[in-house]
């Protein structure tokens, strides 16, 4: 039977929802709050989650992942009451199936339930990617695993894959995958990075060209698309191709046809296009870096990939996975990771995602030498040097994070006007002494003159906040009436 959970704070709302699907023959749940929802999606098995936006404790979208991490991967609805284009594109790209407004009627809320349900049924039971052989690729996580599905209903066909994600993240080796499991499977992957080959040369290497089409070009070059040619052609950092030559390439997917570079005649060939970039190539539209055909041409099929940071639980997956990998490689006893070491993983940002993952755990094993056991001093110098400061960092957070004067209204109510100027003007008179003090090394003599103060002004200022100068520091001196204006 359907099963629709629906998490509304309007308990006039919720019910009315409610009654509707279970007048359709369906199962409904209710909920009335993010944790709630939750809760009850774990042991209720939902197939379809209609989610309200604002909830007493958050907000409907950023939750959308976890709803739909729950066993039963549900669909889900949002819901809000003020139609908003933004909050509909982030509920698309966070998961949603689609996102309604509150005003609509009866029959325009439980028509998306219905055709969410359709599509559901119409898939196999079994996830797509759970089929895919996905050699060296690690990861559990929801948001990764949709990445595989994708991948793995990209290795269904023959069209054109767009993959986008920050440096390290594995979008060649998902194009590898998509290859290795699809229909061209034992015919070359070809790839053409398009960072790493000059300008000049790119048609030239791309295409070929024959014997004196250039000066230098002593011999005829056979290019990477007829390389290409019956099986895939891998295009890397596809946002750093300069717009002289995204038009050539165009023309490639659009005819699969080509000239070489002093060619009397094109050559028709049969390949499948892939392509990576770490850039948003919709933003390099808008601004006119990069062409709009050629975009959509690209993104017949787009597999967005998370980054690490994203995926805190396959951290130790992918730490363990190449682990035993590296050891066997070097034919070396299988090594342990103390907990210590395993905390570390997971508390570094990895802002160069899997690839940096795999390099530490290389540079790990490296200074381990023969020892049974990782820890934290074997992992590398900057890794540590980042957990330090983060440690750090968070310490002095805590200590100083005080609240705000708007928020530090007691059970009364808030401050009077005066009461709230009179502290926001205390604690920025504060923190510029503490900044003085620290700028002039404590030394008076350079404070007054930085701060434009007397001496005496100065010291009552210091003695107000209960900061000290310079043991060595000049005295104050005698109290004398001061002019007008001297602070």
């Amino acid at each position: 039977m359907t099963r629709v959970l629906i998490v509304e704070d309007d308990d006039l709302l919720n019910e009315t929802i409610a009654v509707a699907v279970e007048r359709r023959g369906w199962e409904a749940r209710s909920a009335h709050d993010l944790r709630g929802g939750l809760e009850a999606g774990v042991s209720f098995a939902p197939d379809v989650v209609c989610l309200d936006v604002r909830l007493p404790d958050g907000d409907g979208v950023a939750w959308i992942p976890k709803f739909r991490a729950l066993p039963s991967r549900p669909e889900i609805i949002i819901m809000t009451g003020r139609g908003d284009p933004n909050g509909a594109e982030l509920a698309i790209k966070s998961g949603a199936w689609t996102y309604l407004e509150k005003g609509a009627s009866l029959d325009a809320i439980l028509l998306p339930i219905t055709r969410a349900m359709e599509f559901r049924q119409s898939r196999s039971r079994e996830p797509a990617h759970v089929l895919l052989r996905r050699e060296g690729i690690v990861g559990e996580e929801p948001c990764f695993l949709d990445a595989l599905e994708k991948a793995a209903q990209a290795s269904l066909v023959d069209f054109t894959v767009l993959i986008s994600g920050e440096t390290g993240t594995g979008k060649e080796m998902i194009a590898r995958t998509i290859h290795r499991n699809g229909e061209r499977a034992e015919a070359p992957f070809v790839v053409f990075d398009c960072a790493g080959i000059p300008e000049a040369l790119l048609e030239s290497a791309l295409f070929g060209h024959e014997r004196g089409a250039f000066t230098g070009a002593d011999r005829k070059r056979v290019g990477l698309a007829s390389e290409a040619n019956g099986g895939t052609l891998f295009v890397d950092e596809i946002g750093e191709l300069p717009l002289s030559a995204q038009k050539i390439f165009l023309r490639l997917l659009q005819e699969r046809r080509f000239r070489p570079l002093g060619g009397a005649r094109e050559i028709q060939c049969d390949l499948r296009v892939m392509a990576a970039t770490n850039r948003d190539l919709a933003a390099m539209v808008a601004e006119g870096t990069f062409r709009e055909d050629l975009y959509y041409r690209l993104n017949v099929i787009h597999i967005p990939l998370p980054p690490l940071r994203d995926r805190p639980k396959d951290i130790e997956r992918i730490a363990v996975a190449h682990g035993v990998a590296l050891c066997r490689k070097s034919g070396r006893d299988l090594v342990g990771m103390s907990g210590e070491y395993l905390d570390a993983l997971r508390a570094y940002d990895w802002p160069g995602n899997v690839r940096e993952l795999i390099n530490a755990m290389e540079s790990s094993l490296a200074a381990a030498l023969d020892g049974p056991t990782l820890h934290v001093a074997h992992l590398p110098t900057q890794i540590r040097v980042a957990l330090a400061k983060k440690g750090l960092s968070a310490k002095t957070d805590n200590l100083t994070d005080e609240p705000s004067a708007a928020s530090a209204a007691s059970a009364d109510g808030p401050p009077t006007y005066k009461e709230y100027r009179e502290q926001v003007i205390a604690r920025a008179e504060r923190e510029y002494l503490e900044n003085l003090l620290r700028l002039s090394n404590g030394d008076i003599a350079r404070a007054c003159e930085h701060a434009g103060l007397s001496p005496s002004r100065l010291y009552a200022l210091l003695q107000k906040h209960e900061l000290k100068a310079r043991k060595d520091a000049s005295p104050p001196p005698s109290s004398k009436p001061t002019r007008r204006g001297a602070s």
